[in-house]
C-alpha cells in the first residue's frame, strides 16, 4: 500500500495533489509543530497585480507557535478574513474558464468558520482533491497511535497503516534516515516535479501558486496536468 504523510496546508500547489493522487492512504500530519512561516494557513495566487499572497490570521504568535501542534492552532476570526480571502479570489479569477465550474462550493466552503486551522484546510483539501477525482483514505496522524521522532515516527505510522510503500517529497531528503526504511521493509519513493505549464491569466507563468489557478483555468483536465499517464 502507498502511503503519504504530509502537514496540512492551506490551498496546496499542485505537487500536493499529486501525492493525493498517488496515495493510497494520505495522512496530514496534523499533530506536528507547527511552522509560522510556512504553507499551514497561507498561500499564493495570481493577480492582474502580481502574485499574492492570501494568509489565514491565526490567534498563536512568535515563539507561542513553538510549543503548539498544527491541530491546536486557532484561526483568528476578528475579522472577517474568509470574505476577504474569497473576494480576493473572486476578483483575481472571474474570467478564468471553469471558475464559474467550481466557484459556488468554494464559496460555500469559504462561509465556514470552524475554530481550528486544520479542521478548514484539511476540509477544503479534502474537497479539492474529489474535483480533480482523486480520492484515497484520508486520516489524521493524530488518529494513528504511534511513537518515536523524525524517521523514527513516520515508519511507526506507516507500519500502523500495513504500508509498504511510502511517497515523500524531495526537500524530506534533508532528516529522512532511508536505512530505518530498508529494515522495516519500506519502499523509499521520492516526488520528482516536472510539469507541464498552462495558459494563465497573468503572465509570465508561476507553477509554484495554489491548485485554484489550475483548477480554474484547465477544468476537468486538471488532473491530468498533475499526474500526466500515472493516475488511473
Amino acid at each position: 500500500m502507498k502511503c503519504v504523510i504530509l502537514q496540512p496546508s492551506y490551498i496546496p500547489w499542485r505537487g500536493y495533489f499529486h501525492q493525493i493522487a498517488l496515495a493510497d492512504a494520505f495522512i496530514f500530519y496534523d499533530d506536528v509543530q507547527y511552522d509560522k512561516r510556512g504553507w499551514r494557513n497561507r498561500n499564493k495566487i495570481k493577480t492582474p497585480d502580481g502574485t499574492r499572497w492570501l494568509t489565514i490570521p491565526v490567534h498563536a504568535k512568535g515563539a507561542q507557535t513553538e510549543r503548539i501542534p498544527i491541530n491546536q492552532i486557532r484561526i483568528d476570526w476578528s475579522k472577517p478574513w474568509n470574505e476577504q480571502h474569497w473576494s480576493s479570489i473572486k476578483h483575481a479569477y472571474a474570467k478564468a474558464p471553469y471558475f464559474n465550474q467550481y466557484s459556488a462550493n468554494l464559496q460555500e466552503l469559504f462561509s465556514q468558520q470552524p475554530e481550528f486551522l486544520a479542521d478548514f484546510t484539511i476540509t477544503l483539501t479534502i474537497e479539492i482533491a474529489s474535483w480533480l477525482g482523486f480520492k484515497p483514505q484520508f486520516i489524521r496522524s493524530s488518529e494513528i497511535p504511534s511513537h518515536g521522532e523524525k524517521t523514527e515516527r513516520l515508519i511507526s505510522i506507516l507500519q500502523q497503516q500495513c504500508a509498504d510503500h511510502y511517497i515523500s517529497g524531495p526537500s524530506a531528503k534533508d532528516y529522512i534516515d532511508p536505512a530505518l526504511f530498508n529494515q522495516a521493509g519500506i519502499k523509499l519513493e521520492y516526488m520528482q516535479y516536472n510539469y507541464p505549464e498552462y495558459p494563465q491569466l497573468y503572465p509570465p507563468f508561476d507553477g509554484q501558486v495554489s491548485i485554484l489557478d489550475l483548477l480554474f483555468m484547465t477544468g476537468d483536465q486538471a488532473a491530468k496536468l498533475i499526474t500526466g499517464n500515472d493516475h488511473a
